[in-house]
């Protein structure tokens, strides 16, 4: 999608500080991070959100959880633990509409 912030950073047209790529997935560190580990990954593929998730594009979110644990292991989260998020919609605060999953950790995290 010719508008969309993460398609553009994906097709390297806006910089980011590339954590991981291969060819169904692009993991860059969030600009406003909110724990001392704050990485997100997208589908390169433009899917707005959950919801739009379908049998057709659904292999990508098994590649992007594939991703999450190859760089969880990198950076020592397997061992003290990490969560990862995805918002679904602008209540859920999804700011960007373009499927996105955030790797967080480096600390201890409550909940909610």
């Amino acid at each position: 999608m010719s508008d969309c912030l993460f398609c553009k950073i994906a097709a390297g047209e806006l910089p980011s500080k590339k954590v991981y790529e291969d060819e169904y997935v692009y993991a860059f560190e969030d600009i406003n991070p909110v724990t001392p580990i704050h990485i997100l990954f997208i589908p390169k593929e433009h899917i707005s959100g959950a919801s739009e998730i379908t049998s057709e594009n659904s292999a990508v979110v098994s590649k992007i959880y594939e991703a999450i644990a190859k760089v969880a292991k990198e950076k020592g989260l397997d061992k003290s633990g990490f969560r990862v998020v995805s918002n679904c919609g602008a209540d859920a605060g999804q700011t960007v509409f373009h499927l996105h999953f955030h790797l967080l950790g480096g600390t201890k995290l409550n909940w909610p």
